[in-house]
C-alpha cells in the first residue's frame, strides 16, 4: 500500500499521502487482507538504500513490492475538487504485472477519512469479488475518529524533528483519547527519548484489538523494566507469551522474575530453547543456574554462551570467577582474636557478586507482526480440524467480542465465515442483524432478524426488528415483538427500555 500521489498543487496537502496509505491499510486488513505495514515499507526503503519520503515511480514501487514479496500494490492519487478531494487507485497485480481498473470516491474535505474507507471498500470488492461487507461498514468502522486528530497523528509519524513528533501526537490522543495508532506511535517517541513511565502509559492505551497490540504490550513490559516496576512487568511479559512466547519475551519476563528474587530458571530454559543461537540467553540462565547451586550445568551454559560470543568480556571474567571460587580457610574471629590476645583476622575481601541479566532491549517489530499472523494461521489451522458446527460456534464468540467493541468490519467478516459453515446458525444470522443495523443497512438487517427468527427465537433478533418498527410508527408489532422478547429474558434491560420508549411513543401518537 504505497502513499498516494499528491496531484493538488498544495504543499499543505502533502500529509494526506501517508494518510491515504494508513486508511487503506486499517481497513483492508479489517477485513481480512494482509497489507505491508508502514513500518514494512520504510524497512524495504532502507534495505534498498531509499530515504523515507521518497516518492517512487512505477519501476521502482515494482522492487519495493518484490522486496517485500507482496502479490500486488496500490497505488493512486487525489486531486482538489472545489472544497472536496477525489482520490483514485488502482491495483497492481504483480503475478501478471497487469492493472486494475480505477477506483474513485469523491467528498468534502472534512469527509476525507470516509472517503479513504469508500476507496478502501471499492479496492477490497476487486480484490475479492465475493466480499460481502457493505461499504457502510468501513465508513462506520472510522466514524468517531476526528479528522483533526487524525492528522496531527499523521504529522506525528512523518514530521523529521522529533520534538514536533512528539507535540503533533500528544495533540491527537488529546483530540481522540481511543485512537490506538496515535498512543502507539507516542508511545514509541518517548521510549526512544527514555521516558519510560509516560511510554507506559501510553503503550498502556493501546487496546488489545490493535494491530500493535502485542508489540504494544512488550514495549510496555520494557518500560516497566526500566523503570523499576518488575512486578508489573512480568504480568506485562506474561501477558504477550500467552499469545506470542518469542525468545525475547520469555527471556525479559523472566529476567523480570529474577529481579523479584524469583527462581526464573525454566522461564530461561524457555527462551534458550525458543531461540538457542542468542549468547544473552544462555548467560541469563547460567546466572540462574548459579544462583539456584547448580554450578556445574551453570558452567555448561556459560560455555555455550562463549562458544557463541567468544569476545564477551563480562562472560570470559565470569568463567574465571566461578571456574577458580577463592580458597577460604577458616579464622579465627577478630573479637575471639582481641580476647586471646592473638593478632587480629584481616578481613577477607568481599566476593564481587554476579552481574544482572540481560535484557533483550531491541527487536524486531516485523517479525512481531509476521509471527502474529503465523498464530492466527495456526488458529485457523486448529479451526478447520474442528466439527463444523463447533467451528461455527467458535468464530460466533469471537464476532460477538469484536461487535461489543464497535469493529463492525472484523464482527461481520466472521459472521459470514460462520454462516458459510452452518448456514442455519441462529446465533450467526443475529449477530449479522446487529452488524447491518449499526451499519445503516435496514433491509439486510431485517432479512437476516427474520431468518434468525426462523430457525430460533432470540432476544438479539427480536430487538432488531423493534427498533426497526418503533422507527417506523409500528407499534403494535414492536409490543408483539417485545412480548416475545421478554417471554424469553424478562430482565434484559434494552428490552425495558424499549418498552418504555414504545409506551411513550405511542402515547404521543394517539
Amino acid at each position: 500500500m504505497l502513499p498516494f500521489d499528491n496531484r493538488t498543487g498544495q504543499p499543505s496537502l502533502e500529509w494526506m499521502r501517508e494518510a491515504s496509505a494508513e486508511v487503506l491499510s486499517s481497513r483492508l486488513a479489517s477485513a481480512g487482507f494482509s497489507p505491508m505495514s508502514r513500518a514494512d515499507r520504510l524497512y524495504a526503503l532502507d534495505h534498498l538504500g531509499l530515504p523515507q519520503g521518497f516518492h517512487p515511480s512505477r519501476a521502482s514501487s515494482l522492487k519495493l513490492a518484490e522486496t517485500l514479496d507482496a502479490e500486488a500494490i496500490i497505488v493512486g492519487s487525489y486531486v482538489t475538487d472545489g472544497s472536496g478531494i477525489i482520490a483514485e487507485a488502482r491495483i497492481v497485480d504483480l503475478a501478471h504485472l497487469r492493472m486494475g481498473e480505477a477506483v474513485t470516491a469523491r467528498g468534502e474535505m472534512r469527509q476525507l477519512v470516509s472517503l479513504f474507507d469508500s476507496l478502501a471498500w471499492k479496492l477490497a470488492r476487486q480484490l475479492d469479488p465475493s466480499l460481502s461487507l457493505t461499504q457502510q461498514s468501513f465508513i462506520d468502522a472510522d466514524s468517531a475518529l476526528r479528522l483533526d486528530a487524525f492528522e496531527q497523528y499523521i504529522r506525528g509519524i512523518t514530521e523529521p524533528d522529533q520534538q514536533e513528533r512528539l507535540g503533533h501526537l500528544n495533540q491527537a490522543v488529546l483530540l481522540s483519547p481511543d485512537y490506538a495508532p496515535a498512543w502507539m506511535a507516542l508511545g514509541r517517541e518517548q521510549y526512544a527519548g527514555q521516558q519510560y513511565e509516560l511510554a507506559a502509559a501510553a503503550f498502556a492505551k493501546v487496546g488489545p484489538n490493535s494491530p500493535d497490540a502485542l508489540e504494544a504490550g512488550f514495549l510496555h513490559g520494557l518500560c516497566l523494566l526500566f523503570s523499576g516496576d518488575y512486578p508489573r512487568a512480568q504480568q506485562a511479559f506474561a501477558g504477550v507469551a500467552r499469545v506470542l512466547p518469542l525468545a525475547e519475551v520469555l527471556n525479559n519476563q523472566a529476567v523480570a522474575f529474577a529481579r523479584q528474587k524469583g527462581d526464573a530458571t525454566s522461564l530461561f530454559r524457555q527462551a534458550v530453547a525458543a531461540d538457542p543461537s542468542q549468547p544473552d540467553y544462555h548467560f541469563n540462565l547460567a546466572l540462574s543456574l548459579k544462583r539456584q547451586g547448580d554450578l556445574t550445568l551453570a558452567l555448561s551454559e556459560l560455555a555455550e554462551a562463549l562458544r557463541l560470543h567468544p569476545d564477551d568480556a563480562e562472560a570470559l571474567a565470569l568463567e574465571q570467577a566461578w571456574s577458580q571460587p577463592a580458597k577460604s580457610s577458616p579464622r579465627p574471629p577478630v573479637a575471639a582474636a582481641a580476647s586471646t590476645g592473638a593478632p587480629a583476622a584481616i578481613a577477607e575481601p568481599a566476593l564481587k557478586p554476579d552481574p544482572l541479566e540481560r535484557i533483550a532491549r531491541s527487536f524486531n517489530a516485523a517479525a512481531f507482526r509476521q509471527a502474529a499472523l503465523i498464530v492466527d494461521r495456526m488458529d485457523s489451522a486448529r479451526l478447520a480440524q474442528l466439527p463444523p458446527q463447533e467451528r461455527a460456534r467458535q468464530l460466533i464468540a469471537e464476532a460477538r467480542d469484536y461487535l461489543d467493541k464497535g469493529l463492525l468490519v472484523q464482527a461481520g467478516r466472521l459472521y459470514r465465515a460462520a454462516l458459510d459453515i452452518d448456514p442455519k446458525s441462529a446465533s450467526a444470522h443475529a449477530g449479522l442483524a446487529q452488524v447491518d443495523e449499526r451499519s445503516g443497512n435496514a433491509e439486510a438487517a431485517h432479512t437476516e432478524a427474520v431468518a434468525s427468527l426462523e430457525l430460533m427465537p432470540s432476544v438479539e433478533a427480536y430487538l432488531v426488528l423493534i427498533r426497526q418498527q418503533i422507527a417506523a410508527h409500528r407499534f403494535y408489532e414492536a409490543q408483539q415483538n417485545l412480548t416475545a422478547a421478554l417471554r424469553i429474558d424478562p430482565s434484559n434491560q434494552t428490552a425495558l427500555d424499549l418498552r418504555k420508549q414504545i409506551q411513550t411513543l405511542d402515547g404521543m401518537k394517539k
